[in-house]
């Protein structure tokens, strides 16, 4: 299922809505310069991180190849913070609709997860 091109694409706009909330949470933090650094660094930095610590075999390649336990740690970490950051600037609604579709669609990839965790 995890596979399943819908899924993969839903799994992709979830990347993107991610980022979208850490760039409007930095935003949100301060003023002048701060704002722009935050607005811009935090994704920039999430981004790299999504891109550079993959588990081998899963879509795309793997720079730095960690293990299935690790990878799922960063997805955790990756989309908990951009829940967080929804209920920060106080867009609770957003924050619980993002946080369930986030649930919703690893409960859908329970074979990748299930894999991963194996090793």
């Amino acid at each position: 299922m995890a596979n399943n091109p819908i899924n993969l694409a839903v799994r992709f706009l979830l990347e993107i809505l991610a980022l979208i909330a850490m760039g409007y949470w930095g935003w949100r933090q301060g003023e002048g310069l701060v704002r722009y650094v935050l607005a811009l660094g935090v994704p920039l930095v999430a981004a790299l991180l999504w891109g550079v610590f993959r588990v081998p075999g899963d879509p795309g390649d793997a720079p730095v190849a960690v293990p299935g336990a690790v990878r799922l740690l960063l997805e955790a970490v990756y989309f908990g913070f951009a829940v967080w950051a929804l209920f920060d600037v106080d867009a609770r609604a957003e924050a619980q609709a993002f946080g369930t579709l986030v649930v919703v669609h690893y409960l859908l990839s329970y074979d990748r997860v299930i894999a991963f965790l194996r090793g």
